[in-house]
């Protein structure tokens, strides 16, 4: 009978329910592994890995006190890690390139399960360049600057810096300018999502994309969801509650 390994990892997550979650997650696949420790700061995370080593760290991106790679400027770290990331699509593009396994969050069980199998696969030759990461996260991404709509017969370039907001409207999608002035446009908000800034605009739900400058005001809607007022006004205010999965990525992104 085959011995099961015993492996240890530590979780640096700042949120509490997302760290429990991905815990609760990973006894129920993988007996065999022991939480070390959950983290939820880069300075908690330095301190803690220059006295202590794992066998596998499960990282988000975005801490409490700034990004997670920075922890590897100050502590030297072999560790194979599974990057944890929401909305980040650049990072993500960096993380494939650089042959890192990564969770789109909330976290799938069946994604962790077939993350903790590549790294079972790969554990003896598994090590991060975490130099050339960071050099490709911190690069310079080209965003769109500017959208090509047509209206009937005649074409029009709208900036995007002019966009309030993206929303989508039954089967369509539009924008409206800073001005009011609406626009369709031929692209999915998944399409849209992945070519416009993200430290500009977010998408609060499903049907809509906003700029930073366009929320007028924010209302407390309930213990974990927000209702946010739009600069144009929108058309139906109960669209703009920004959903209960993005509440948390929300705050952190205004409060960068």
């Amino acid at each position: 009978m085959k011995k099961i390994q015993r492996m240890n990892v530590v979780i640096i997550e700042d949120e509490a329910l997302a760290a429990e979650r991905l815990e609760k997650m990973l006894r129920e696949l993988a007996p065999e592994i022991t939480v070390a420790a959950k983290l939820a700061s880069v300075e908690l995370s330095v301190a803690w890995l220059k006295e202590n080593s794992v066998d596998l760290i499960f990282l988000d991106i975005q801490l409490t006190d700034g990004l997670s790679f920075s922890i590897f400027d100050r502590v030297e770290v072999k560790t194979p890690v599974i990057f944890t990331t929401a909305y980040d699509q650049y990072a993500v593009k960096a993380f494939e390139l650089n042959s890192v396994s990564y969770l789109l969050k909330p976290v799938k069980k069946r994604d962790l399960e077939n993350s903790l199998e590549k790294y079972r696969s790969l554990r003896s030759a598994y090590s991060i360049d975490f130099d050339v990461l960071l050099s490709t996260i911190k690069g310079k991404t080209e965003y769109k600057k500017r959208f090509l709509v047509r209206m009937a017969d005649r074409y029009k370039k709208v900036e995007t810096e002019e966009i309030a907001y993206f929303f989508a409207l039954e089967k369509s999608v539009f924008f409206r300018t800073v001005e009011g002035r609406t626009y369709p446009l031929d692209m999915t908000l998944d399409q849209v999502e992945k070519v416009i800034d993200p430290t500009v605009f977010f998408r609060i739900n499903r049907k809509y994309i906003v700029h930073i400058n366009a929320i007028s005001n924010m209302v407390s809607w309930s213990k974990r969801r927000i209702k946010v007022e739009l600069r144009p006004v929108v058309d139906d205010h109960m669209d703009t509650i920004v959903s209960m999965e993005r509440y948390a990525e929300f705050k952190k992104w205004l409060d960068k």
